[in-house]
């Protein structure tokens, strides 16, 4: 298992990439740091934050497409990169979900 530190420098490292404009920010100040950090955060609001962040990129690329197949002056190039970034958010969101649905059920298959 990787330590909160390590997990940080992927997260910072996928941001850079990704280019989501903040979207990783409550999941690093979740993992990074101590556990009071990772309380003030609940993951709740974090998922919340998420999911709305990657519906107002599904907004943002669906304009850039509309607007180049309308012609309003909006390059390929733009709406190819907001498109990808929809796309990579989403899969972010529920790649999240499935890890979080696989904990509740394991946590339910447990005896005590």
């Amino acid at each position: 298992m990787m330590d909160p530190g390590a997990i940080a420098g992927v997260m910072k490292g996928v941001q850079g990439v990704a280019g989501t404009d903040g979207f990783l920010d409550a999941a690093m100040n979740a993992s990074a740091g101590t556990a009071a950090s990772a309380a003030s955060v609940p993951f709740a609001g974090m998922f919340q934050t998420m999911v709305e962040q990657t519906s107002d990129l599904d907004k943002k690329a669906s304009q850039a497409v509309t607007g180049l197949l309308s012609g309003q002056g909006v390059e390929i190039h733009d709406a190819m990169i907001a498109t990808q970034k929809a796309d990579m958010a989403f899969e972010l969101a529920l790649q999240v979900r499935n890890k979080a649905v696989g904990a509740y059920q394991q946590m339910m298959g447990m005896q005590f």
